[in-house]
């Protein structure tokens, strides 16, 4: 650890010092299935003429299923992240690197507990293995060494493309539950700490590598940006069965096609691809 981190890591465990307990935070009782999850035009659907045609009822379950496929690339992550980061609390770290590692322990725990204790509550179905990460995304984040420039590259990306998203919700929130937009809330305020931890991280990471070997990073980025972005926007064919849509696959190849979602996509990924280039990165895919 650069000792620049210093001061930011007792910065950011100082802001934690206050913990709000998501499973305490949520008004729960409000989180129902009368209404919409996510603002329409966030649905993969949207724009569509097949997407005019939908019953009231049915977009709004499709927007209920859409967030809960948010919330399980979000239990992925996370549990990849604690996984990774509690095997790098040893009594060589530094003070500040300990503390505030354990503050970040804390809020992502808390955030997994948060997603499953939303599924729970929706009382939707949500048949066993419906939902898989993406293998050569989740084999890259599991066997990169741990605190180098790819590991740290990695968590950017899978914290900052989840937080543009969130913020959009939460600034868009009229018209959806209020307990989807206290999650979405809750999660921004978090993340905003644990982005910038991990930036200053990979800034430092990449500060030591040779030209040569930052170039290498490139084609190992693009991969884990298309296929994270593929699993995070796109929920899988059963979802949208599960919806009330017959042929999920169907659905699900005109949802990939769908040119007003694509455009709804980079317009999210846009700071973050624009972030990855101030970084000497050459970001190379479209949404």
């Amino acid at each position: 650890m650069q000792n620049a981190d210093l001061p930011l890591l007792r910065q950011l465990s100082h802001n934690s010092g206050v913990y709000r307990d998501p499973l305490a935070a949520i008004d729960w009782a409000r989180l129902d299935t009368g209404s919409l999850w996510l603002p329409e035009p966030a649905l993969s659907l949207y724009g569509l003429p097949e997407y005019a045609t939908l019953a009231p009822e049915v977009r709004r379950r499709l927007s209920q299923y859409e967030f809960i496929n948010v919330m399980h690339a979000g239990l992925w992550l996370e549990s990849l992240f604690l996984q990774r980061l509690s095997r790098r609390l040893t009594p060589a770290l530094q003070r500040a690197e300990y503390e505030y590692f354990l503050h970040e322990l804390r809020e992502e725990t808390g955030h997994s507990l948060m997603f499953l204790r939303a599924m729970e509550a929706s009382g939707l179905p949500l048949p066993a293995n419906v939902w898989r990460a993406p293998r050569l995304a989740d084999a890259l984040a599991r066997r990169a060494p741990a605190g180098g420039a790819l590991f740290w590259l990695a968590t950017v990306i899978a914290e900052d493309i989840p937080d543009k998203f969130n913020r959009h919700v939460r600034n868009h929130a009229d018209g959806i539950n209020p307990a989807v937009g206290q999650i979405c809330t809750l999660h921004v305020i978090d993340e905003a700490r644990h982005i910038a931890a991990a930036r200053s991280r990979l800034e430092g990471a990449l500060a030591r590598l040779p030209a040569w070997r930052r170039r290498l990073l490139n084609p190992v980025m693009n991969l884990l940006l298309r296929q994270f972005v593929a699993v995070f926007y796109l929920p899988p064919a059963r979802f949208y069965e599960l919806a009330g849509l017959t042929r999920g696959r169907w659905w699900c190849r005109l949802a990939a096609r769908n040119p007003v979602h694509r455009e709804f996509v980079r317009q999210r990924l846009a700071p973050t691809l624009r972030m990855l280039e101030a970084y000497g990165l050459k970001p190379g895919m479209e949404p």
